[in-house]
């Protein structure tokens, strides 16, 4: 008998759940249109609209491009190892069932507490990217909010030209700018109420989720496709601005790693991986997909496909519109349009962010409920966490509970630091996700596979070298930060977990 820390899950008994119905179980609901749209809905949000402002301002220039191409790379090694797994195993939570089934239980928890972490702060960054898309928007309309309640305690905004902004964003004199009216945040009550109001969509059901989400998925393509179509030209009929934005294309490095020079350019794909990880989200909703042998491949490859292409172009006309030192804000790419002067353009692409990290928020918070889900199913967390709702059949209690801890970081943490929490915890999964394939693929080479990974064990080993080189790129206090979440972690682990594991009760 081994050590009950490193005790597998059975593939026989996963199987076995993931082929239950009934009213304590999942709702099998969803298509390859749904999860494909599932992917990019949760691809396609905080990243394009949020954090390539502030990733090409801190780390990279416009060789934020380059950023992209190599957190992409990194996401289609894993993303094909996510793909194996959740054609063979489709079943709630993701990484952490699949580190489960190979590398045993202490892993499984360590995976699932980082995923919890992921998504609950990926939400709250998000929603944080919202509130100030939600400021632009409004003021478009001549709505202006007060600064006090939307952006988080501390924030300095100026009053210019009618518009209230946070003060980084004005290209003044400092003299200038500091006779403009200033306004201090206090608490971005913005935020708390957005993820507030997701959460109670979720709550009432995955069917209903997943339609909200298709249908505004489109609206988001639709602003998206705009930015691009009015800033391509905008571009190309001023090369002058260009060159002055794009004169010097890969900034030098001042002489600190990430700040600037190729290892910018690294510490930019760390920070824009966030960007990427929706597409492991729609392997946690393998549980409710009506063919997921087939499906799970389809949604996981195509929207990371999708998305890579997208947020390649934006990132390149995004920083030659606007020059890369403006950037580090919570709404860039609504900069850029008003930049342009297109008017039009403004209201469309403004509508399209705030939908578009509408479903972010809604993607991360189901990731999140489902992780916690089936953490409770297998014993490891408090039976409450796996509670399903008689009418709605959704986890109600573990969506409520993840909903207001992420509402209340989103409203009071600055959105950079929300960010690389979110890339390590999710880097820290996929080398888990990477290295499962290879050891599933020694220990059980009888599996049938209904998808496999090209490849192995190039491909897997490359997963594993590109996660660990960009979490390496991250700052010292994510890394803490990390350290000190998964500490809290094992704590729970080895106070309540161990009791109540039902695999380990079952090997007594």
């Amino acid at each position: 008998m081994g050590n009950p820390l490193f005790a597998t899950k059975p593939i026989d008994a996963l199987l076995k759940e993931a082929g239950e119905t009934g009213e304590h179980s999942l709702k099998r609901a969803l298509g390859p249109v749904n999860l494909v749209t599932l992917g990019i809905g949760a691809i396609i949000g905080a990243g394009i609209f949020v954090l390539t402002g502030s990733a090409a301002a801190l780390y990279a220039g416009p060789a934020i491009m380059l950023s992209y191409i190599l957190a992409g790379l990194g996401c289609v090694f894993a993303g094909l190892c996510y793909a194996e797994f959740a054609s063979m195993i489709p079943i709630a939570g993701s990484a952490y069932t699949y580190g489960y089934a190979t590398l045993g239980e202490i892993i499984a928890w360590i995976i699932g507490w980082d995923l919890i972490l992921e998504y609950a702060f990926g939400a709250a960054t998000v929603a944080s990217g919202w509130s100030s898309t939600l400021v632009a928007f409004l003021q478009d309309y001549g709505i202006s909010l007060p600064p006090q309640i939307c952006d988080v305690p501390g924030a300095q905004w100026a009053l210019f030209e009618g518009r209230w902004a946070p003060v980084a964003t004005f290209n003044l004199p400092p003299e200038q700018l500091a006779a403009l009216p200033h306004a201090t945040a206090v608490f971005n009550l913005v935020a708390f109420l957005a993820i507030l109001g997701v959460t109670t969509i979720l709550i009432v059901g995955i069917k209903e989720s997943a339609n909200f989400n298709t249908g505004v998925v489109f609206v988001k393509l639709t602003a998206v496709l705009t930015f691009i179509a009015v800033a391509l030209p905008y571009v190309l009929h001023h090369p002058d601005v260009v060159h002055a934005n794009w004169k010097v294309f890969l900034p030098a490095n001042t002489g600190a790693f990430g700040s600037y020079g190729w290892s910018g350019v690294l510490r930019g794909a760390a920070v824009v991986f966030f960007a990427y990880i929706g597409f492991d989200a729609v392997s946690t909703a393998a549980q409710e997909a009506r063919n997921p042998q087939k499906d799970m491949p389809i949604g996981i490859l195509g929207s990371l496909v999708v998305c890579t292409f997208l947020y390649i172009v934006v990132s390149g006309l995004l920083t030659a519109t606007v020059h890369y030192s403006r950037l580090n804000i919570g709404a860039p790419v609504s900069l850029a349009i008003r930049e342009t002067g297109v008017k039009w353009g403004s209201y469309v692409v403004n509508a399209g962010a705030l939908a578009g990290l509408s479903t972010v928020m809604l993607v991360m918070l189901l990731g999140q409920s489902r992780v916690f889900y089936a953490m409770a199913h297998d014993g490891l967390l408090w039976k409450w966490a796996g509670d399903v709702h008689p009418r709605f059949r959704t986890p109600w209690k573990s969506t409520a509970i993840t909903g207001l801890g992420a509402a209340l970081f989103g409203s009071l943490v600055p959105i950079g630091s929300l960010g690389q929490m979110v890339s390590i915890g999710t880097l820290l999964a996929f080398v888990i996700v990477c290295a499962a394939v290879l050891i599933l693929r020694a220990r059980r080479p009888d599996l049938e596979r209904p998808f496999k990974t090209p490849l192995v064990p190039v491909v897997p080993i490359l997963g594993i070298i590109v996660a660990l080189g960009l979490m390496a790129s991250l700052n010292g206090i994510t890394w803490v930060r990390l350290i000190v979440w998964l500490i809290i972690g094992m704590v729970i682990y080895f106070t309540y977990s161990v009791k109540h594991s039902k695999v380990r009760n079952s090997m007594k």
